[in-house]
């Protein structure tokens, strides 16, 4: 019994955050508070009950005011507002709801044929595999759970090219995908298979004619991110899916960064492979899917041996709760996707005409036409990327360099647009989503601001370009 009252009050705790956020996106979008949350959800876990709608609009529970935070040697006043969309996304509270039993009372192992927990939980399973199923336009029996995208990536890759290795040995890819689709290919790579890697325009999309020109009798996979991570631009999916299609070759996309913000249909767009990542889209992390065309039918090697669960292609037990939770997340992104795209628009449009209206010498990397509305890549031209995220504490972005590794160099996505080093070096990356506040959008567009300009004003080159000197026509000394 105490295992399960600190189990109440851990996801109790967790709920009434997620009621928070929930309650503020609600507040923001349509003027009115979200549903209180039930009596026998509240006795439950231990959540204090809505008495009204009033009281609805934030979660009545007494709290001191946060305390400053101490963490890797950096001092905030209380937690950063949240603009890291594309890293993860925050669990939708629906979602939460339709994880917990799995958790406590419907907790068997799915591939246990003999009894009811067994059962009950592959129910929960395959009815969760028809959610993620539906959001995309496929089949339930074309979806494979994994631990995430990168497992996804990985079985796309390597398990199209072993199977097909005797009458194909050439992949193709681009120079800005994920690094475990980059790393992938340079592993086949190894094995004796030739890679092309596309290079990108500087609105970060591919030239389809030069794709077409790249196509071999023996290649086996073409690999083009939908959406991506760092610059949120949309690949011409369904051209590309097209060219793939007339040329007999496999299309694979990793669309971790666009399902269920995106419409998806994978029969319209002709895609053969498709990587899905739970805690991208308000799911559970630690859960993913790869999507794989039964007709005309694909057909992969196994990238790990065990139990021959998920029809032998991932091996292992499949966390039902994990599964659960994720198709959960993809039910309720078909039903908010219209909202959420309106939502996250207009948050983007108010933070960049706020910034831009206030700020000069700033470039949005990609293309501004084919992107995803919640993200949102811009370099602050005489503003070190570094200085500004460590000045932008309440706010929790990334920053398009490498600045946070051991690495000093700057993004290979920048630089495959043929951003100038400087620039790249300067890039954030604010992410916008479904409980992101137009009230959070607003302080980031003060603290960023704020920050940019007190930069500037330390830095001698901002200083000579607002006199009128060209920095490029100084030839630098060197001593």
């Amino acid at each position: 019994m105490a295992g399960r009252t600190l189990l109440q009050r851990t996801v109790g705790r967790a709920l009434l955050q997620a009621l928070k956020a929930r309650n503020a996106a609600e507040i923001t979008t349509t003027g009115k508070a979200a549903p209180a949350v039930c009596s026998e959800m509240a006795a439950m876990w231990n959540l204090p009950r809505h008495h009204s709608s009033a009281s609805a609009a934030t979660v009545a529970v007494d709290e001191q005011e946060a305390p400053t935070v101490m963490m890797k040697g950096v001092k905030m006043p209380g937690r950063p507002l949240y603009l890291d969309m594309q890293a993860t996304s925050p669990v939708d509270p629906r979602v939460l709801d339709a994880m917990l039993p799995y958790f406590t009372d419907q907790y068997g192992n799915p591939h246990s044929r003999t009894h009811i927990y067994g059962w009950e939980s592959e129910d929960a399973v395959e009815r969760a595999r028809g959610q993620i199923a539906n959001l995309i336009g496929a089949n339930a029996k074309e979806i494979i759970f994994t631990s995430g995208a990168t497992e996804a990536n990985n079985i796309a890759i390597k398990g199209v090219a072993h199977f097909y290795k005797d009458k194909k040995k050439h992949v193709i890819t681009t120079q800005t995908e994920h690094k475990c689709v980059l790393d992938s290919c340079r592993h086949l790579q190894q094995e004796g298979f030739d890679v092309t890697y596309l290079p990108v325009k500087t609105d970060g999309l591919i030239d389809l004619e030069e794709l077409k020109a790249t196509i071999r009798p023996d290649t086996a996979l073409v690999s083009v991110m939908y959406v991506n991570n760092e610059i949120g631009v949309i690949q011409p999916i369904k051209e590309i899916g097209e060219i793939c299609r007339q040329h007999k070759v496999f299309f694979h996309t990793d669309a971790a960064q666009a399902a269920g913000k995106i419409p998806i249909n994978v029969d319209d767009l002709k895609i053969d492979l498709m990587s899905l990542s739970g805690h991208k889209l308000y799911g559970p992390k630690g859960i993913g899917a790869i999507y794989m065309r039964r007709r005309p039918r694909v057909r992969v090697e196994a990238q790990m041996s065990g139990g021959g669960q998920e029809r032998g292609i991932r091996s292992g037990t499949v966390a039902t709760p994990l599964a659960v939770g994720m198709g959960a997340a993809c039910e309720i992104a078909m039903q908010e996707m219209a909202n959420d795209e309106k939502h996250i628009l207009e948050l983007h449009k108010r933070f960049l005409e706020g910034v831009t209206s206030q700020v000069q010498g700033l470039v949005i990397n990609g293309s501004t036409e084919h992107r995803y509305a919640g993200n949102l890549n811009i370099s602050f031209a005489y503003v070190e990327g570094e200085s500004l995220l460590m000045g932008l504490k309440e706010v929790a972005v990334s920053s398009g360099s490498a600045c946070t590794s051991a690495s000093l160099e700057p993004s290979y996505v920048l630089r495959a647009l043929g951003v100038e080093e400087d620039m790249a070096h300067t890039s954030i990356r604010f992410g916008f989503g479904r409980f992101t506040t137009k009230e959070e959008v607003d302080r980031a567009t003060k603290l960023t601001v704020d920050q940019v300009q007190k930069l500037r004003q330390m830095s001698p080159l901002w200083e000579m370009v607002q006199e009128g000197i060209d920095l490029k026509s100084i030839q630098w000394s060197q001593h």
